[in-house]
């Protein structure tokens, strides 16, 4: 959520962050015309309020001169009276500005973050800029196979049971296919808690809509995600959205920060907005297992940590072997909750495309005035807001579409990545009825 106080200070410059995005701009000055109204509410009430303590007061008095001089109860009857009016009064006003400020927060909640001063500006994804790439997409002397042919041949993988199952964008991996995603979940996760400093974390699939809320998914996004609407309950889209609740409503103490997570989970996306896209394979699905990267840190720390979290995920991609690239987006590209993103993208020789396996983002303080999550710098220190990042570290299937198109073989095999071998054990997949 955006500070409303940088709405009133800085009104122009929210909205040249907004039409960098491509977003309207009519919201603020329909936010700042609300607070208006709210504050002028709120000051005619406090000079009621005022007024009635007065007049209470002299009620008061008149009710002890009235013990003593009779005719003083008129007096007290009419302030009485005028007690009672303006209560009435300042009960309305109280409603008012009640009303007023939920219009205001629900206005905050639909404008997205402000992009970093070194994000490029641009309308959509072409806008987007390639930072650095690693390695070299693979020649083949022969013919290479989109991995959607290549997990069928290999009996690894099987949209049409997916389909039967569950409906379009489903899949089902099979023996050494579905080994492959618990090797690449199990080493993800020792690599990033063993080596790169993150703190393993299991957390609920099942969220309630405050803590969808404070991630930046409700309002906006509610279409896209699977509920209960009878719990109330919603699937995550991904485990930033738990991570993001976790200290909701807290103050973190001094010496609290940085702090990393990581995850494990499902995610679950309805895709709507996808609808057409990337029809083939298992490169846009509904259900899709992830690893999760988080970060709370202080403002000061938070460009730094961007750039930390964007090289965990790349020392993952290097030892896998897979040629990639790092892409800044665009203005006009970046997620509704983010400032700056990167997306890591891997070449899929079969397929002939890049595809995008991580997200890596800074979302400032944005998500942490949403759900409210603060640290205080010092004993006694004013608290302020944590700046909150993620990064996918990596998410599947798309990884393992690009290590089956990247490794497969002449005679129809696909050898396994060196450091996957150990959780795997075996060095090659040959198809279905290999089990060892």
């Amino acid at each position: 959520m955006l500070s409303l106080d940088l709405l009133r200070r800085a009104p122009d410059q929210v909205k040249a962050g907004l039409q960098a995005r491509g977003e309207p701009c009519d919201s603020v000055d329909e936010v700042l015309a609300l607070d208006a109204q709210r504050r002028q509410t709120v000051t005619e009430r406090d000079r009621l309020r005022a007024q009635h303590n007065e007049v209470s007061r002299r009620m008061g008095q008149a009710l002890a001169r009235a013990r003593r001089e009779p005719g003083a109860a008129a007096e007290a009857d009419a302030l009485r009276e005028e007690a009672k009016a303006l209560s009435q009064r300042i009960e309305a006003l109280d409603e008012q500005a009640r009303r007023l400020e939920e219009q205001i927060e629900a206005l905050l909640l639909t404008l997205p973050n402000l992009p970093r001063p070194d994000v490029p500006i641009g309308a959509d994804a072409s806008g987007n800029r390639i930072v650095r790439t690693w390695g070299e997409p693979n020649s083949f002397p022969f013919p290479p196979l989109p991995h959607w042919e290549l997990g069928e041949r290999l009996g690894i993988l099987d949209t049409e049971q997916g389909a039967k199952l569950a409906g379009s964008r489903f899949f089902v991996l099979k023996g050494l296919g579905a080994r492959l995603q618990r090797a690449l979940i199990s080493w993800f996760l020792d690599v990033h808690t063993r080596e790169h400093g993150y703190t393993e974390i299991y957390l609920p699939y099942l969220v309630r809509s405050p803590v969808l809320v404070g991630a930046g998914v409700l309002p906006k996004f509610g279409d896209n995600i699977y509920r209960d609407a009878e719990e109330d309950l919603w699937l995550i889209p991904t485990a930033e959205v738990p991570l993001t609740s976790l200290y909701a409503g807290d103050i973190l103490p001094p010496g609290s920060l940085p702090q990393y997570w990581v995850a494990h989970s499902p995610c679950f996306r309805r895709e709507k907005a996808a609808a057409g896209r990337d029809v083939r394979g298992i490169k846009r699905v509904h259900q899709f297992e992830k690893v999760e990267c988080y970060k709370f840190c202080e403002p000061s720390a938070s460009d730094a940590e961007l750039e930390r979290l964007v090289a965990d995920v790349e020392d993952l991609l290097q030892r896998l072997g897979l040629a990639y690239r790092v892409v800044l987006l665009c203005t006009g590209d970046l997620g509704f909750q983010s400032a700056k993103t990167y997306d890591l993208e891997v070449w899929a020789p079969g397929s002939g495309e890049w595809l995008e396996v991580s997200s890596c983002s800074t979302c400032t303080d944005f998500q942490a005035r949403r759900a409210n999550i603060r640290y205080r710098p010092a004993e006694g220190a004013r608290p302020e807001y944590v700046h909150t990042l993620n990064g996918s570290g990596l998410a599947l299937p798309r990884t393992i579409a690009a290590i089956l198109e990247t490794y497969q073989q002449e005679d129809g095999s696909v050898l396994v990545p060196e450091v996957l071998r150990p959780y795997m054990g075996v060095e090659r997949i040959t198809g279905v009825k290999e089990r060892a």
